[in-house]
């Protein structure tokens, strides 16, 4: 078996990790082991950012969407 110590946690998170393990019913290192356990249970996706986003919303391709009209003139961005 490994050890793995995780630094600089925030409080409010380790309090909710705490409280998460209390309400299991086991120890908050054995909440960790079932948290990590079940995030890299699943396979890491093959396909990027990009293109999972595209296949998310593949099925409202061409719809149009109506834009309200702009009612203040475009000005000059500020670069001071």
């Amino acid at each position: 078996m490994s050890t793995l110590t995780v630094r600089n946690l925030d409080d409010d998170l380790k309090q909710r990790l705490r409280l998460e393990a209390a309400r299991h019913g086991h120890s908050m290192e054995e909440e960790v082991r079932r948290i990590l356990r079940r995030a890299l249970s699943e396979p890491a996706p093959e396909q990027g950012l990009g293109s999972r986003i595209r296949d998310r919303f593949a099925a409202y391709d061409g719809q149009e969407l109506e834009l309200p009209e702009r009612r203040d003139p475009p000005r000059p961005a500020d670069l001071d």
